[in-house]
């Protein structure tokens, strides 16, 4: 069964079965001892299902409640996650008036209740404004100093910033588990440079040609203000950062920023997925020929036997 992270997490809540392997939540076969392994989870889906005529209040305490929190503990309990997920000024007010992003804080809320060992995030962040994002990243953050965290999210710079293990799934395939640090390491490029540049006459990649030990240089933006800016790689161990300003100030190319290259997340991905592609398209050739193969060696042996025929004749 093909699966990408989304049918991952519902394969890890039990929500469906998988077809193949084993899922183990702190040692609780999912399948086989469901309810021992679900009271360790806390899943927050991507589509946020709330009841909207309820108060957060009352949905965290209808959660407790499912969750089987003991009535001794609930008030304290509730308490406690109205608190942690910062929504004790909205407690009170009906769920179809909050904005999405106290929405948001109110599904994380429900899957917090109960104090899962496993929390399972899908999308936590998307459509929330840029202030309510800077929130729910910290606050996950947070969390993750108390839980194990399961972040599902299609943007790897959030990715980057939270998560300190990467998983990176592409059609069904996992391609990589490692740090973001070692992922980006891996498609970094030595020696690369960011410049951005005014080039009124265009010739900045001309220029840039004559400069010694270059490598390459490459577009990278096409700014609105009328700046470019250039990834510029050099041979070897060299340092061609003065050199780049002598030549393009004597072209009247004027630098605006000239900074090394970081590599990111995004480029990891992109680069494992062309790698992917390369790799199917390599093994899609070799079983072609193999076919290839099997139908002449099928052929050889159809002539072989008809002049064993004509011989014994």
């Amino acid at each position: 069964m093909e699966h990408g992270k989304t049918t991952t997490m519902n394969m890890l809540t039990g929500f469906i079965e998988s077809t193949s392997g084993e899922i183990e939540i702190e040692g609780y076969d999912i399948n086989t001892k469901a309810k021992k392994a679900k009271r360790q989870i806390g899943y927050m889906p991507e589509t946020t299902p709330l009841y909207n005529e309820l108060t957060p209040k009352e949905f965290i305490t209808y959660m407790a409640e499912l969750k089987g929190v003991s009535r001794k503990n609930r008030k304290e309990e509730i308490q406690k996650v109205l608190k942690e997920v910062n929504i004790e000024d909205v407690q009170n007010k009906l769920i179809r008036n909050l904005s999405r992003g106290y929405r948001q804080r109110v599904s994380l809320a429900g899957a917090l209740v109960g104090n899962p060992k496993v929390l399972i995030l899908d999308e936590p962040t998307v459509g929330l404004d840029p202030k309510q994002v800077i929130q729910i990243r910290n606050l996950i953050k947070s969390l993750g100093k108390d839980h194990t965290v399961i972040l599902s999210s299609h943007i790897l710079s959030e990715v980057s910033q939270i998560c300190e293990k990467v998983m990176i799934i592409n059609k069904g395939n996992l391609l990589a588990i490692d740090t973001p640090e070692n992922l980006e390491k891996k498609v970094k490029e030595e020696n690369a440079l960011l410049v951005t540049v005014e080039d009124p006459n265009e010739k900045v990649e001309e220029v840039a040609k004559t400069i010694n030990k270059l490598k390459s240089i490459n577009l990278v933006k096409d700014f609105p203000d009328g700046t470019k800016q250039y990834n510029i790689v050099s041979d070897g161990n060299s340092d061609i950062r003065k050199e780049i300003f002598e030549v393009f100030a004597k072209s009247g190319i004027t630098i605006f920023e000239l900074k090394k290259s970081e590599a990111t997340l995004e480029e990891a991905f992109i680069n494992l997925i062309d790698t992917q592609k390369v790799e199917n398209q390599k093994s899609k050739k070799e079983l072609k020929q193999e076919k290839k193969n099997k139908i002449k060696e099928e052929k050889n042996k159809k002539k072989e036997n008809k002049k064993k025929k004509g011989g014994d004749k």
